[in-house]
């Protein structure tokens, strides 16, 4: 390395000079980024911060006449510099040059680096800078958007021509592949901008979508001047302002994000959200949390960045391929090379035309969109579209028929991204963009609602779903499709206003099928549907559909099979539409066996409820018939029907009691075993029997080792039968689909188990994975007394965090305070568990005051804070 040029201080001097000042810069502009300050202004103050001690340690280090120039490139070289963004540059200068300075360059960059810059850095002759960005299309990019550091107007020119169309990547072919490149990085994010962590640089809508329209005006047309722009009908005035008004809202979330983080980061984590909300002034309302307030202004810039920049990019398709020849669609419209575009200039003149616009877009299979110049037509007449309530009659028939016409869902979706829907439903647009501060709710509310109808229409296909085991059956059965649709659309609309959503919802579906003058009687069912839209969910997760009383309360509340057939699509349509990992087989088959077995109730009458009787005969009879199907004689039947709980053939399937049963064969009268089988439908689930001699910590032992197998619970029933023996019975899966558990595994590592003493089991200790740290639900513990065939009994709800061994942890609180398990069911929504046990204490009596209150502590110690 070279001396310091004479009168210079040594180099750790000057990096360590350099580091603190940088520090007390970013400190200054961190204070102005909290005192409001103009966003466009931080950013090129830091930019021209870091560009005075670039140049200054390029004098330190580079001889004047090196014949070597200096560029910022990428998004340093756009004046844009965030917190903690890379600095890249380019040293421009022929290969000689480039070899002769050689240790003078190591230094240079070494000097940054030891200031606590993060440089990036080529070193490049114009014919390699040639080469670099013919290879690879980011290379060009960066160097799109060159700017001199320390170069004279010839350096420029010279790069410019390194780099320009007539030498590499032609504009057709860039905006190609940045069209492509731009496909494959939506794809990567789900191709939706309402994440739950959105990433604010390369997510759908976020600041790289911004950029791409930039570096496509800049390769297609030449300029991003907005001048230039709308001057040659590129760019709209409206858009333009709309596109930079959304570039430096998200700036401004970036810049945020990149002070709370104190590192590069572009992904708004959980970690962060909360600090970043309270950074920027928003304060948690009765209605709203400041961190929900954050990210809907979020999804809603990532909207409409979104929305722009389709139209852009068909413009841009355009301006290369050429005015395309008109294809009349009919005396209002027409495709523009396979995009719906209106026939007249003024269009549209009213609500009705936008509407109609609607209706040939849904008859028309072959339109590739909506033509660049009729969308940006439709965002400026918005305004004038009337709410449902201040519409007239005729436009309110148009919307109905547009829900009973070809394409409905997609017809809604359409309109809801373009802004439509909401003006016609106000309440629509009070949810866009709202998320919700949880793990359960993956989507904003409209986006959920969009992924429910998705969900509905795909049941209307005529193809059966694997995912719905019934829904392809059912569908056809619905008298009005376009109910179940409104349905669908208000079911959440009222989420954010305080109070129950659903009997608010409820409310708002009842005045818009009102206004639409729907029949008193199809208002009625809507309105019931949005009211109860979580009644079979609850039921079906939270309580024993085996239970005859709970199959009666449930078809009382339906009260007829239009109700049930819309309710169970509405239900399947919800649930699988919250998370795309919330619905499984287990979900499916829980869903339809309360509809089956409701359907039965219903067909019965209700005024002739199953009597409990009754249940045994018919699960005896038809468990009777599958083992002797396989060689069993009437007299082996009976007697291992002897040996088993009566409360089982009241509760479970048949095929339950008779592969229990045939398990019972193997071994003696009171002595145990253990059966586990695959579920049919479920990929790595599992049943469990487990038949033992009943003890003191046995469910608990039972619960922590299958946790230690990686297995979750997902329902638990203890049944005491004769002789002492208990008959135990899990439906598990995977927590990691990856390594799933082998039946014949589980059986031998139970026997292990519970072939010894149980006081010693414990749960294995994990982690807590990061993104349940954010969410923390104060524990609540509830007491119930409820009746049962063998006796009252002891109902505890608890609510409280989901995360590894939970179940696990409770039960060997439940061990530790000696009481015993009869049921359990076990829900998990997001981060938040809500788990109920049927409990007594050894005698098998309820619990009484003082049992209950300890246990409440005990919990409450266990489960209040986060397992580290």
């Amino acid at each position: 390395m070279s001396d310091p040029v004479p009168g210079t201080p040594r180099d750790a001097d000057w990096a360590a000079a350099t580091r603190a000042a940088i520090a007390e810069s970013d400190a200054a502009l961190a204070a102005r980024f909290d005192a409001d300050g103009d966003i466009d202004r931080l950013l090129a103050a830091r930019a021209q911060a870091v560009d005075a001690l670039v140049r200054e340690a390029w004098s330190h280090c580079v001889p004047q006449d090196a014949n070597l120039s200096l560029f910022a490139v990428g998004g340093y070289g756009r004046g844009e510099l965030f917190p903690q963004s890379d600095i890249d540059l380019l040293v421009l200068g022929p290969a000689e040059a480039q070899a002769r300075h050689r240790d003078e360059l190591a230094r240079f960059f070494t000097l940054l680096w030891d200031a606590g810059l993060p440089v990036g850095h080529a070193v490049r002759s114009p014919a390699e800078c040639t080469q670099a960005a013919a290879a690879d299309i980011t290379v060009l990019t960066a160097l799109l958007e060159a700017r001199p550091l320390l170069a004279d107007l010839d350096a420029a020119a010279e790069l410019a021509a390194a780099v320009s169309a007539q030498r590499i990547w032609p504009a057709h072919e860039y905006y190609i592949a940045k069209r492509e490149e731009q496909r494959a990085r939506h794809a990567r994010f789900g191709d939706t901008a309402d994440n739950l962590e959105p990433n604010l640089k390369e997510g759908p809508g976020g600041m790289r979508d911004v950029q791409t329209l930039r570096w496509m005006a800049l390769r297609i047309v030449g300029t991003w001047d907005p001048d230039s722009l709308m001057a040659i009908g590129q760019l709209g005035a409206d858009e333009f302002a709309t596109l930079e008004r959304e570039r430096r809202a998200l700036s401004r979330l970036r810049f945020g994000l990149h002070l709370v983080a104190g590192k590069r980061e572009e992904r708004l984590r959980f970690d962060y959200q909360k600090l970043l909300a309270e950074r920027l002034g928003h304060v948690d309302t009765a209605d709203s949390l400041g961190v929900e307030q954050m990210m809907q202004g979020f999804y809603r810039s990532a909207a409409l960045v979104l929305r722009i920049g389709d139209r852009l990019l068909q413009r841009y398709e355009e301006q290369l391929e050429g005015e395309p020849v008109a294809q009349p669609v009919d005396a209002q419209f027409e495709l523009r090379r396979s995009y719906l575009a209106a026939r007249e200039a003024d269009w549209p003149r009213g609500a009705d035309d936008i509407f109609a616009l609607f209706a040939v877009w849904a008859s028309r299979e072959d339109a590739r969109g909506l033509h660049s110049r009729t969308a940006r037509a439709l965002a400026e007449a918005l305004p004038g579209i009337p709410s449902f309530r201040d519409a007239d009659s005729g436009l309110r028939q148009r919307f109905l028929r547009l829900l009973r016409g070809p394409q409905a869902v997609e017809t809604l979706k359409r309109m809801a991204r373009l802004g439509v829907l909401g003006r016609w439903i106000p309440a629509f647009a009070n949810v866009s963009g709202r998320m919700q501060f949880d793990l359960f709710h993956v989507f904003t509310v409209d986006q959920h609602t969009l992924a429910v109808l998705k969900n509905i229409a795909s049941f209307a296909s005529g193809s059966p779903d694997e995912r719905f085991a019934l829904a392809h059956q059912v569908w056809p059965k619905l008298r009005k499709p376009e109910l179940l649709l409104l349905a669908g659309l208000f079911h959440d609309i009222a989420k954010g206003r305080g109070g129950d959503h659903s009997e608010l919802g409820a409310v708002d579906a009842r005045e818009f099928c009102t206004a639409l003058e729907l029949s008193e009687g199809d208002t009625a069912l809507v309105e019931w549907l949005v009211r109860e839209h979580l009644l079979m969910s609850v039921t079906a997760q939270k309580q024993d559909i085996g239970d005859p009383d709970v199959i009666h309360r449930f078809a009382t509340r339906v009260a007829d099979r239009e109700r049930l057939d819309h309710l169970y699509l509405l239900t399947c349509a919800d649930i699988a539409g919250t998370s795309p990992k919330l619905w499984n087989a287990w979900k499916d088959r829980l869903m339809a066996d309360l509809y089956t077995a409701t359907r039965l109730a219903l067909r019965r009458g209700l005024e002739h409820p199953v009597a409990a009787e009754e249940r045994v005969a018919e699960t005896r009879q038809a468990a009777h018939a599958i083992l002797a199907s396989f060689g069993s004689g009437d007299e082996e039947i009976d007697a291992l029907f002897a040996r088993m709980p009566r409360v089982g053939f009241e509760r479970s399937r048949p095929d339950q009691v008779a592969w229990q049963a045939a398990s019972l064969r193997e071994v003696a009268v009171g002595q145990g075993c253990i059966r586990a089988r695959p579920l049919t439908g479920y990929t790595g689930a599992l049943e469990v029997f487990v038949h033992s001699p009943d003890r003191d910590g046995l469910f608990a032992a039972i619960v922590a080792t299958l946790d230690r197998l990686g297995l979750t619970i997902h329902q638990a029933r203890v049944l005491d039968g004769p002789l002492d023996m208990v008959f135990d019975s899990f439906e598990v899966e995977p927590s990691d689909a990856r390594h799933a558990c082998s039946a014949e595994d589980v059986e031998r590592r139970l026997s292990q188990v519970l072939a010894g003493p149980l006081d010693g089991i414990r749960p294995t200790r994990r982690t807590q994975p990061r993104h349940l740290r954010h969410f923390r639900i104060a524990v609540q513990v509830g007491f119930d007394t409820i009746s049962h065939a063998e006796g009252p009994r002891t109902m505890l709800s608890l609510v409280c965090n989901d995360r590894p061994g939970l179940l696990a942890d409770v039960a060997m609180v439940l061990r530790d305070q000696h009481l015993r398990v009869h049921d359990a069911r076990i829900a998990t929504f997001g981060e938040r568990a809500e788990d109920v046990f049927q409990i007594t204490d050894r005698r098998n009596l309820p619990l009484d005051d003082a049992q209950r209150q300890a246990l409440h502590t005990a919990l409450l110690a266990c489960l209040d804070g986060e397992r580290q």
